[in-house]
């Protein structure tokens, strides 16, 4: 069975389509400001019209607008984004009769002949048996390590057990992962066990408050701040071990989002959520296989700013997210987004990185 699944696109031939006209275009003639009657573009694939060819835009996401370039491509941008001079896609049918047509079944499935309209337990629940969708997983990672784009979404959770973090740094050492996005916590904490063996002040062997320990994730901060960057102060104390350590050692960036709650933060923090969201998007706008741990907030965005395919040498292909956590109602949020590819698993996250890599064989 291929891991992924055949793109059918549009039928071109089919009159409506190929008798539909030009999309139509306005001029942007206020910075940050869309036309009247602007396009919104979706998660699916989207098709637009422009000089008589049917072009998809590529590295789509929900709740832009399509801007055509001077090169002809069509990109999503944010309104806040658009500049004066820019062309818009304006119209908002999108059966191609205004040139826009919106493309959901491309990777649909019939679902096999055998198929039945009611089944037993096809929610998703701490009941449900995950065996396929874990094998599924290690099957779109192995094949991602060279023909995708691996991106992890990791809350603090990840770190606070000595062989969960240590799971996360063979992931990295061995490819399968070409991006981190997370918060403050997680990068903290998993420097202050490089630096402590301490998360948020417990002992990572023994999971016991030690004495001072409370301050361990403050002196850190301070530290890094004073030796002016995360990769300065890695080799400043000689730092080795752990998440942070491994992104900058194999050269994976990571991407770091305030919030109003953090402490510190680490220098490379981003607390213009507006800005954190343009470099959050270079990585989910080209992600193949997208995996979320125990991390509500994160998740739920990084949900929001994935469009549900991608281009690759292959072709148009599926960006599938796996979400875990032990909330049911996490992971119910994110499938409530309406993503097609959406796979969730309800897992204490130290049982599921366990599981992983003893599939990976990491």
């Amino acid at each position: 069975m291929p891991i992924l699944p055949t793109f059918t696109p549009p039928d071109f031939e089919d009159r409506r389509l190929r008798e539909a006209p030009d999309a139509s275009i306005a001029v942007v003639e206020r910075d940050g400001i869309a036309p009247e009657n602007f396009h919104a573009t979706s998660m699916y694939p989207e098709y637009f019209k422009i000089g008589g060819e049917w072009k998809l835009i590529q590295g789509s996401r929900m709740d832009c607008v399509p801007v055509i370039r001077e090169n002809g491509e069509i990109e999503a941008t944010e309104i806040r984004r658009l500049h004066i001079g820019d062309r818009v896609v304006v119209g908002r049918s999108e059966d191609g009769s205004e040139g826009i047509y919106l493309h959901t079944n491309g990777f649909r499935s019939d679902g096999g002949a055998d198929s039945d309209r009611f089944a037993f337990r096809s929610g998703r629940s701490r009941e449900t048996s995950f065996t396929d969708d874990y094998e599924r997983l290690a099957a779109l990672l192995r094949h991602d390590k060279a023909h995708g784009h691996i991106v992890w979404v990791l809350g603090p959770a990840t770190i606070f057990d000595r062989n969960a973090r240590k799971a996360m740094q063979s992931i990295i050492e061995n490819g399968y992962c070409h991006a981190v996005l997370g918060g403050n916590a997680v990068a903290t904490h998993d420097l202050e066990a490089a630096m402590f063996n301490t998360a948020l002040g417990q002992d990572l062997d023994t999971g016991m408050n030690v004495a001072g320990g409370h301050y361990h994730h403050l002196d850190l901060m301070n530290r890094v701040s004073d030796a002016g960057s995360v990769k300065q102060a890695i080799e400043k104390y000689g730092l080795k071990d752990g998440l942070i350590c491994t992104c900058v050692k194999e050269g994976v960036p990571f991407v770091l989002a305030g919030s109003i709650r953090d402490d510190g933060p680490l220098p490379e923090v981003i607390c213009d959520s507006a800005e954190v969201q343009i470099h959050m998007r270079k990585h989910t706008g080209k992600a193949t296989t997208i995996v979320c741990l125990a991390t509500q907030l994160h998740t739920i965005a990084v949900g929001n700013l994935t469009p549900c395919y991608t281009v690759t040498e292959e072709g148009v292909r599926p960006t599938y997210i796996f979400a875990v956590d032990v909330s049911e109602f996490v992971l119910n949020k994110l499938r409530d987004r309406g993503s097609l590819e959406a796979t969730t698993i309800v897992a204490n996250i130290q049982d599921f990185l366990y599981k992983l890599t003893s599939l990976l064989g990491t």
